[in-house]
Order: structure tokens, then C-alpha cells, then sequence
């Protein structure tokens, strides 16, 4: 029967009598692991620290890794400009002067065919026909030549070059006077606001070709005869023993890229569309597909589009297979950057708690402990502290980074330095008040009288009863740093590209119109801020209520 009550007794204690025989730090424990709140923050950040570090080793790319993929894009094919200034052809062998293409347009624009260039090379022109010269390199001579017959035909005839019976070239500068300045001229080359183009591209012309074709078409002859073969000219061809060979035109054509070639019939046909105002014309390629053209006029300059497979940045990728959340606005995998900048944003958060509170609770222990001078001394540099204004330094700060050229390790470490040396000035006061109130009570006192020394007396009785509250005080300060960085990073103040932060990661909302059309881009990173503040919160709540039951509700 006395058995029966004592275990009776036994099974109706209640909670008070049973946790009497546990340990302070196991009551804490059991207190906390009550909260669900807490047990939810725990599970957040657990899974966070598993997601960042863990995932980072695990996924295949990297942060900074950017993607490629093809796409149709409207780009530059040809541009075409109405020939103003003289193409010029050298004879075989011949050298040129530097500025003989200036020098030719004022010869040919005043009439002054006798010039020197700029090496002090006495040069001439000798007009064939209508913007079309050949250039010689004259010697002046003394001869009469009034009474040359050659003389007399090339004045008759407009020109002002002849072959004498020598077999000589003469170039003369003053027409019709009594004694014309006479130059004995060497050929080098020929001049003409034309352009040549082979229909077998292969085929390459040379300065013969170049020269009979000018002068059959300044002075309206049809044929020319060369190596043996018959050349026709009819409008703007040249045929070769009745092929097409060469098309002759007034206009310069540019592929926009290397080792294109235009063919005669794509220029024909662009011409033709752009004689007739078209916007776009339709050519078939070398496999006989169709594709457009679109032209674009410029101030006379005509560019010719049309649209190529290219390889491009993957930008805003949707999410898909390859990449499960997409890709940003430089093409890089949405998932890792979540996953690296996920490490940078913790690791600022608790290495600047860490500072915060080391330096917290040694300004706060001596202030609170010796009081007096000391006291006054610490708080008002807390108050200094305080009222420095944090933006404009961060400002200040991330504008010197920027000059410097700072890499993204070196942010980081600044980053956490600045925003610790700021932030450190509440648990001071916080570890300030309670040691004020601590040093007064009797294991205090009797602590000084066995004769402890000030150290230990700081370290090692007040501090520790200080803990709960500076851990649940840390613990609600991760997301505050949290946020802050993000802030940072999101007014381009903090972690610069290409290292990733989710602060860094959301300022893609800075365009609406990626807002609005990509959510993808944004929104994880920011439901991992929301997600991680709102974990350290309930940690701290359950924290808080676990160091003192007093506290909750």
C-alpha cells in the first residue's frame, strides 16, 4: 500500500519538480525545442547552409560560368556608298605616295592635272575621259611643241598627255600656250570613280584590264581587244568572248563581314531595289534558298540586312532542363548564383555578428564594470558611433573600392569590416546596462572580496550572465545584416559582378520591365532573404523565451 502512494505520487508531479533536476543549459534546451517556431528557423537554415555550401560542390556550373545559344538575329550583310573620291589601280610595280588619293580629287576638281605629293614626288594626270585618269610621274623637259603634230591632236582632242613618235608619254599643264610646261611621264597607275566586280569569284583582274575597260567606257567605245581575247562592254558589264565577266558600277559594295562575297547579280539586284525605293529585296543564296534583305538608308549610305543564325548569350533563359531556374541578363545559371550567393550572404551575416559582438562586449564589459570616467569616455564614443551616417559612407566607401578596382574577395572582407565597426555601438549598451545592474549583487561582491582579479571578474562572472542575451540578440541581428547587405548589393554598393549575393542577384528589378516578364530572376533570391530573416527571428523569439519564460507570452 505504501508503495502504491509513493508511485502515485510520483506519476502526478508536475513540471516544475521534474525539470528542478535538470541541468540550466538542458532546461534552456527542452524550453526551446517547445517553440515550433523556433524548431521551423532551425529547419530554414539548416536547409539554407545545406542549399549554399553543400549545393555549390554538387551542381556542375559555376557562378560566373556564362551560356550560349543560337538564335535568328536581323544583323548587317552589305552596305553600299555612291563613289565620291577616285579608286585608284597601280601598274604593276608601281609605288604610290601616301596622299595620292587627296591629291588626285583637287588635280581633278581645279584642273591643275600637274601636282606634287607630299614625299616631293612630281606627279601628273592625264585625263582619258570623263573621271577617268591615268597617273604618271613626270620629268620635266625643254621642247618646243607648237609645232608637234601630237601636240596639236591631244589639244584638239581635249587632252593633255600624248605619245610622241619616241614612243615617249608627254603630259602638259597650260593647253594652247605659246610654251606649255612639257613633263616627260612614267605611268603608274590609272584613276576612276568605279568599282569592278568579277563574276567568278575566283577571278581576279588585272591592271591591263582595269585600264582598257576605263578608257573603252570614258570615251563610248563598245569593244577593246586584250591578250588575245575580245571584250564587249555593254552598260554597266564587261563581257569576255560573250560571257559576262565584270560589272562596272558608279557604287562601292562592303561586306560587313570577311570572306563574304558579293556576286555582280546580288549587287544588280539591291541596286535595282534601291532605284526603286523598296525597303527589302529577295535574293536566293549559293543553295538557291530565298532569303530578304532588308535596306536601311543612311545620309545616302544604303545597309543591307537580313537575318543569320548567331551565337548569343542565353539571357533570360526560361527555366528548363538544363538550367532550373533560368539564366540572368549575362546568360549565367540562375541555381548556382542562388547557390554561391547564398554563401557570401551568410558568411557576411555571421562573420559581422561575430565582430559585432566581440567588440560589443568589451567596450560594454569595461564601461559597465569600472564605471565613473570610463564610463563616461566609452559612452560617448558609442554615441560618436552612433551618429555617423551609414549610406553616405557606404557611399564614400564603395566609390573608392570602384576607383581602386577592388576584386570581390576584397568587398567582402571590407564589407563586413564597415558594417561591424558601425554596428558593434547597440550590444555595447546592451552589455553595458546588465553588467551595471550585475556588479552590485552579492556573488559580485563576494567575488571581489576573495580577491578575484578585475579580469576574471569581467570574463569570467559577468559575461557569462550576459550570454542568453547577447545570443538572442546576435541571433535577431543575422537578419538585419542580412537585409543590409542585400540593400548594399542591390544599390550597387556591395558585392560586384561577376560574384554573386542575393542582394546583388535582385537588381534585376531595377528594369520594370524584367520585373514584370521575368520573375524567375528575382523572386527566388528574394524569398531566400524573406525566408532566411524570418528563420533567425524565430530563433531568436525562441531563444529568448527558452533564457527567460518570464518573457513569453
Amino acid at each position: 500500500m505504501e508503495n502504491q502512494n509513493t508511485q502515485n505520487e510520483e506519476m502526478h508531479l508536475d513540471d516544475a519538480a521534474r525539470v528542478r533536476v535538470l541541468s540550466p543549459g538542458m532546461m534552456v534546451f527542452k524550453r526551446f525545442i517547445r517553440n515550433r517556431l523556433a524548431i521551423v528557423g532551425i529547419v530554414i537554415i539548416a536547409f539554407m547552409f545545406l542549399f549554399s555550401f553543400v549545393g555549390g560542390l554538387l551542381i556542375p556550373y559555376s557562378q560566373s560560368q556564362v551560356f550560349y545559344t543560337t538564335d535568328q538575329i536581323l544583323k548587317d550583310y552589305a552596305g553600299a556608298t555612291k563613289i565620291d573620291q577616285y579608286q585608284i589601280q597601280p601598274a604593276d610595280g608601281a609605288t604610290l605616295p601616301s596622299d595620292i588619293f587627296s591629291k588626285t580629287l583637287i588635280a581633278a576638281s581645279t584642273g591643275k592635272f600637274v601636282f606634287e605629293t607630299r614625299d616631293g614626288s612630281l606627279l601628273g594626270l592625264g585625263n582619258v575621259g570623263e573621271n577617268v585618269y591615268v597617273i604618271y610621274s613626270l620629268e620635266q623637259v625643254n621642247k618646243l611643241l607648237r609645232k608637234n603634230a601630237a601636240y596639236d591632236e591631244a589639244v584638239a582632242a581635249g587632252e593633255n598627255f600624248f605619245t610622241d613618235t619616241d614612243g615617249k608619254t608627254y603630259v602638259f599643264q597650260d593647253t594652247g600656250a605659246a610654251n606649255p610646261d612639257v613633263y616627260v611621264g612614267t605611268e603608274l597607275g590609272v584613276a576612276a570613280m568605279k568599282s569592278f566586280t568579277s563574276f567568278d569569284k575566283n577571278v581576279s583582274f588585272d591592271y591591263e584590264f582595269y585600264r582598257e575597260s576605263l578608257i573603252a567606257i570614258a570615251n563610248g567605245e563598245n569593244e577593246f581587244e586584250l591578250g588575245g581575247s575580245k571584250y564587249t562592254v555593254d552598260g554597266d558589264l564587261v563581257l569576255k568572248d560573250g560571257a559576262e565577266f565584270a560589272l562596272v558600277s558608279d557604287v562601292n559594295f562592303n561586306a560587313a563581314n570577311a570572306g563574304v562575297y558579293l556576286s555582280p547579280a546580288y549587287k544588280e539586284t539591291a541596286l535595282d531595289a534601291v532605284a526603286k525605293g523598296d525597303s527589302s529585296f529577295t535574293f536566293a543564296d549559293e543553295d538557291g534558298t530565298e532569303i530578304e534583305y532588308r535596306i536601311e538608308n543612311k545620309n545616302g549610305q544604303y545597309t543591307f540586312k537580313r537575318f543569320q543564325e548567331t551565337r548569343v548569350i542565353d539571357t533570360y533563359a526560361r527555366p528548363s532542363r538544363e538550367h532550373l531556374v533560368g539564366t540572368d541578363a549575362n546568360g549565367m545559371d540562375l541555381l548556382a548564383r542562388l547557390m554561391y550567393g547564398g554563401r557570401i550572404s551568410l558568411l557576411i551575416g555571421f562573420v559581422v555578428i561575430f565582430i559585432e559582438v566581440f567588440i560589443g562586449m568589451i567596450i560594454g564589459g569595461v564601461a559597465g564594470f569600472f564605471g565613473g570616467w570610463v564610463d563616461n569616455i566609452l559612452m560617448r564614443v558609442v554615441d560618436v558611433v552612433y551618429c555617423i551616417p551609414t549610406m553616405p559612407l557606404y557611399l564614400i566607401l564603395g566609390s573608392i573600392m570602384d576607383y581602386y578596382q577592388a576584386s570581390a574577395t576584397t568587398r567582402i572582407y571590407m564589407l563586413c569590416v564597415i558594417m561591424a565597426v558601425i554596428g558593434w555601438v547597440g550590444i555595447a549598451r546592451i552589455v553595458r546596462g546588465q553588467i551595471l545592474s550585475l556588479r552590485e549583487q552579492e556573488f559580485m561582491v563576494a567575488a571581489e572580496a576573495t580577491g578575484i582579479s578585475t579580469y576574471r571578474r569581467i570574463f569570467k562572472h559577468l559575461i557569462p550572465n550576459v550570454v542568453p542575451q547577447l545570443i538572442v540578440f546576435a541571433s535577431m541581428g543575422l537578419g538585419d545584416v542580412i537585409l543590409a547587405e542585400a540593400t548594399l548589393s542591390f544599390l550597387g554598393l556591395g558585392i560586384k559582378y561577376p560574384a554573386a549575393s542575393w542582394g546583388s542577384i535582385i537588381n534585376a528589378v531595377n528594369d520594370s520591365y524584367v520585373m514584370s516578364n521575368y520573375v524567375f530572376v528575382w523572386l527566388p533570391a528574394g524569398l531566400f532573404i524573406l525566408l532566411t530573416v524570418l528563420a533567425f527571428n524565430f530563433i531568436g523569439d525562441g531563444l529568448r523565451d527558452a533564457f527567460d519564460p518570464k518573457m513569453k507570452r
